[in-house]
């Protein structure tokens, strides 16, 4: 199996980094992609560094896992990053020979109904779903039900935690000139100071 990260990383932590390791042996899955969206969808009022400044920390964040891989699939296409047009790609690349398993936060899949042509999704890849620490555990239980029950999807929960850590709050101690230090790797967060990102929000 093949794990799909998706995601603004906007910028790209070590709850992110951390998660999908744990996952991967979890699962054993053979690689996860990291696929950093253009124009996320569900971003509408947030702040969004340039897509070429999140991929390149993606690649420096990752650079030295051997089973983590950069995606720039989302940044070629035109418009907002929608997953299922993301996965009708990377189903035509590593489809026929990997099942492909979309990796989503708890609240994504709270809200998972409301994504574009998600029965489609879920045509094409297995899901597995990482708790939060503020993770309402019976919505989450109760979406996963209804969309089994609808769909016959497969849908794995992780033993996985996401750290208490968001790139909102990274985002807002860099605005307020406050340490990020041990929340992103070391050469993601000298991207940050040097390209001066997330100073003027």
């Amino acid at each position: 199996m093949v794990g799909i990260m998706g995601g603004t990383f906007n910028p790209i932590h070590y709850g992110h980094l951390m998660m999908c390791e744990h996952i991967r042996e979890e699962f054993g899955l053979k690689k996860v992609l990291f696929v950093p969206a253009k124009s996320p969808p569900h971003k509408g009022g947030e702040w969004v560094a340039e897509a070429g400044h999140r991929m390149e920390m993606v690649r420096m964040a990752i650079r030295g896992n051997p089973f983590f891989e950069p995606c720039d699939v989302e940044l070629r296409l035109e418009g907002p990053s929608y997953t299922v047009e993301t996965l009708k790609i990377l189903t035509g690349e590593y489809g026929a020979e990997n099942r492909l398993s979309l990796i989503l936060g708890a609240d994504s899949m709270v809200q998972f109904t409301t994504w574009k042509r998600y029965g489609e999704i879920l045509g094409m890849a297995d899901i597995i779903v990482a708790k939060r620490p503020d993770t309402d555990s019976r919505a989450l239980d109760q979406a996963i039900a209804r969309i089994r029950a609808e769909h016959n999807a497969v849908i794995h929960l992780s033993g996985a935690s996401e750290l208490d850590l968001s790139s909102t709050r990274i985002r807002n101690r860099v605005r307020e000139g406050l340490s990020i230090k041990y929340m992103v790797p070391e050469c993601v967060e000298e991207y940050i100071h040097e390209h001066g990102l997330y100073t003027g929000e």
